[in-house]
Order: structure tokens, then C-alpha cells, then sequence
């Protein structure tokens, strides 16, 4: 089982990225209602899942940079 503070770690991780998984995922919004299928809803899960692991590796990379370069 994982440890618990790094399951509340992540959790608070993916909440502050949101906004930014959302935009690289570039989903479309629905528009008015709209029902989805399971294999839909699986598809758009595993899309923003794909987007969360890129943000955060580009946030990562991003602060890297940022310490790499104001210690030169």
C-alpha cells in the first residue's frame, strides 16, 4: 500500500495543475448535455491522466531550469 503523505502529496499536486492538465489534454468541452460511454469517459481519463504527467513533468523541468540558472 502507498504511503498515505505521498498519496495527499500527489493529490494536492494534480488539484494545482489542473487548470494546466486541462489545457494540455485540449479536450473539447461538452456541450450542453452530454452523456458519455464508458469506453468515452475511460478514453477522456486516460488522455487527462497522459496531460497530468506531462505538466508536471514540464513544471519540473521548468523549476530545474529556473535553480539551474540563477545559481550560474
Amino acid at each position: 500500500m502507498a504511503d498515505p503523505q505521498a498519496l495527499q502529496r500527489t493529490y494536492k499536486e494534480f488539484l494545482e495543475l489542473l487548470p494546466m492538465i486541462l489545457e494540455v489534454a485540449g479536450l473539447p468541452k461538452p456541450q450542453g448535455h452530454t452523456s458519455y460511454t464508458p469506453e468515452q469517459m475511460q478514453a477522456r481519463a486516460n488522455v487527462i491522466q497522459n496531460a497530468f504527467k506531462i505538466s508536471r513533468r514540464a513544471v519540473r523541468e521548468a523549476i530545474r531550469d529556473a535553480n539551474a540558472n540563477s545559481e550560474s
